[in-house]
């Protein structure tokens, strides 16, 4: 049996934003910067309504005593440059992030307040624990969400720190210097490593199957209604089986 060809597994061209309002949830401060920040930008420039949910304190980050605080302030600080609708910060322990019930509610009442038609969670393949429960709880609480038959809002994973599985890329070639500047206010998580060069080195990579004059892309993978009625870890592998 041949193995699916690259345009099956690859986008080759960069698709138009999805539709908004958007509500973003990222672990922790700077995830929705590193992973999609370009996108967001862009969707700024667009007029599309952008809101962000930071799940955990981050207090893990490093070695200072109020880096809580100090990160609540960087997460404020990229909010502006990102030109976002709104920023909401949560206190979930940082690397204790769990799929629980009670997150998986918590997360469905503020997609029904809220109303969003597109919802961005982290790629269910990130290495970070906290970026793949993350995941797993949006997916349940948008399991709630489907159920209730209100709204269907579309359901988006992003890449953070690795490749995912993708369907789509925004093309974020002419904001890149400005995702750069955004990054650079993370400068708690920056001295702890040198993010800024390995999202730039994705962000790079993920022109690999796009036309030439494409510099930087963000990758997205937009999953179906129909998806959406089996779990994230069914859903996982069938992903993968598109490599197999």
């Amino acid at each position: 049996m041949p193995l699916n060809p690259e345009h099956i597994l690859l986008p080759f061209a960069p698709a138009a934003l999805p539709p908004g309002p958007w509500l973003v949830f990222a672990p922790h401060a700077d995830d929705e910067t590193f992973g999609m920040g370009g996108t967001l930008l862009k969707a700024s420039k667009q007029g599309v309504e952008a809101h962000v949910i930071v799940l955990t304190d981050g207090a893990l980050g490093g070695e200072r005593r109020d880096l809580v605080q100090i990160r609540q302030r960087e997460a404020e600080a990229a909010a502006q440059l990102l030109g976002l609708t709104s920023l909401t910060c949560w206190t979930e322990p940082d690397r204790q992030l769990e799929q629980s019930e009670g997150l998986a509610d918590r997360i469905a009442v503020f997609i029904s307040r809220l109303a969003p038609a597109s919802v961005f969670f982290p790629g269910p393949m990130e290495i970070h624990p906290d970026h793949r429960a993350a995941g797993f709880a949006v997916w349940a609480g948008l399991q709630q969400v489907y159920q209730l038959n209100v709204i269907r809002p579309l359901a988006i994973a992003y890449e953070i720190s690795v490749q995912n599985p993708i369907n789509f890329c925004i093309d974020i070639t002419e904001e890149m210097a400005n995702k750069e500047a955004v990054m650079a206010v993370y400068a708690s998580q920056n001295s702890e490593n040198n993010y800024p060069e390995l999202v730039i080195a994705l962000n790079k990579t993920r022109t690999l199957s796009l036309a030439p004059e494409v510099g930087y892309a963000e990758g997205f993978f937009q999953f179906s209604e129909k998806d959406l009625s089996i779990s994230l870890r069914e859903m996982t592998h069938h992903m993968i089986d598109l490599y197999l």
